[in-house]
């Protein structure tokens, strides 16, 4: 009788030792085959353009990069690939963002690998994944019940755009309008345009006020 065909698997972490130890777990498990490791945007494209994996597991940040730019790609490329974010980003503010541009389940960094293999196994069987927690959060969202709890959460991010997030997360790394226009190969004036979109929405008076408040975003656990 022929063996069953591996699921082929493709990592986008930028932290070798647990994208070393993400691949030993998923190997772990005899239909699974990880065909690649990527630590950056271009890597990742060679590895998707070349192996053509089923499911893409991807964190958000990379460095200098974010993973949310690669999901679009991803699916622009190959509307059939499953793609499942695993990042340190509290999944509050950004698993509704990653639904939307194509992604199937969004988990925590922090979970138990037997959560990793079941997060798995639910995207690839058409499912989505989030834990228990964002599902109902998302369901008060969607209803209108929960708005006082996301109107309440830590600096109003809900309110970005998922641009003016990355922008935000940017200028909380310490980047300036010139990085930041060169990371997004975007001009400076789009740049400030966005910060000034982002300065209304989180109610900042000042540029000052707005690198301070990203910064201690960026500290905020959960979220760096």
């Amino acid at each position: 009788m022929p063996a069953a065909k591996q699921l082929q698997v493709m990592i986008v972490e930028d932290h070798p030792l647990f994208s070393k130890g993400l691949a030993s777990l998923i190997m772990s498990r005899r239909e699974y085959n990880v065909v690649g490791e990527a630590s950056s945007l271009s890597e990742a494209r060679a590895i998707a353009e070349r192996e053509k994996p089923a499911l893409a597991i991807v964190d958000i940040n990379l460095g200098n990069e974010s993973g949310m730019d690669l999901i679009p790609w991803l699916k622009s490329q190959d509307p059939d690939i499953v793609i499942l974010v695993l990042s340190m980003y509290d999944e509050r503010y950004y698993s509704e963002r990653i639904l939307r541009l194509g992604a199937r389940g969004y988990i925590m960094k922090d979970e138990a690998g037997n959560k990793v293999l079941d997060a798995i196994k639910t995207v690839m069987s058409g499912k989505v994944y989030l834990s228990g927690a964002e599902r109902e959060r998302l369901f008060e969202s969607i209803t209108g019940e929960g708005r006082r709890e996301v109107k309440d959460s830590p600096l109003s991010v809900w309110k970005l755009s998922d641009r003016e997030l990355q922008v935000f997360s940017l200028i909380g790394k310490g980047l300036g309008t010139i990085e930041i226009a060169a990371r997004f190969n975007l001009s400076t004036k789009t740049i400030d345009t966005h910060k000034e979109h982002i300065k209304m929405k989180l109610h900042c008076s000042s540029s000052q006020e707005l690198r301070q408040m990203a910064i201690e975003w960026s500290n905020h656990p959960g979220v760096s």
